[in-house]
């Protein structure tokens, strides 16, 4: 099933130096296959990334392709992740509007860690 994981840069730093973003219950899964849906669970999974940040920073949302039960992933592989959706630059969690996430294809993520 195809997920999208709320992050941040340093939680995605830490899974990429691991190699594994380890199982978790947060996650949002598309009610269906259209492109409305799957930008609607992104939008959703955004919004708890920004509640993950300790004030001004940069919003991550893995997706990825995982298998899991009962509301659990379990371990995704980096290898797995098919994109990651990242702020430009740092925002502020605490405004009303957030501007929308830019796309990075998964080769791009270690110049975007760098």
């Amino acid at each position: 099933m195809r997920v999208y994981i709320p992050a941040t840069l340093d939680r995605l730093t830490a899974y990429a130096e691991r190699g594994f973003v380890p199982g978790t219950g947060d996650f949002l899964v598309a009610e269906d296959d259209t492109e409305d849906a799957e930008y609607e669970a992104m939008a959703a999974a955004a919004l708890d990334a920004a509640e993950l940040l300790d004030g001004a920073g940069r919003r991550v949302v893995l997706v990825a392709e995982a298998s899991g039960r009962d509301g659990w992933i379990e371990d995704v592989a980096m290898a797995d992740v098919v994109a990651a959706h990242v702020d430009l630059e740092d925002v502020d969690p605490s405004q009303d509007e957030l501007p929308e996430l830019a796309w990075y294809a998964t080769q791009e993520i270690p110049d975007l860690l760098g």
